[in-house]
């Protein structure tokens, strides 16, 4: 699978107002988001590479346990 694609795709994701976890969402709207990163990253182009730095920086203070990273949001298993 295309990094960038799968990073943009969390990163949408995650910007929406209270989202599940990424691990928990159906197959189907993992695919959406992933298509929706494809657009974007057409889109931006050249530009792209300063977004997948800002993406791959915040992911890696997340997993380090950054007191500023963003929380993660509720679990949602029942959602389609």
């Amino acid at each position: 699978m295309d990094f960038k694609v799968e990073l943009v795709a969390r990163a949408l994701h995650e910007a929406e107002q209270e989202t599940c976890l990424w691990d928990n969402e159906p197959m189907i709207r993992r695919e959406r988001f992933r298509e929706y990163a494809r657009n974007a990253i057409k889109l931006l182009g050249e530009d792209i590479g300063v977004l997948l730095l800002a993406l791959e920086k915040a992911t890696a203070a997340e997993q380090v346990g950054d007191p500023r990273a963003a929380a993660y949001p509720p679990v949602c298993p029942g959602r389609h």
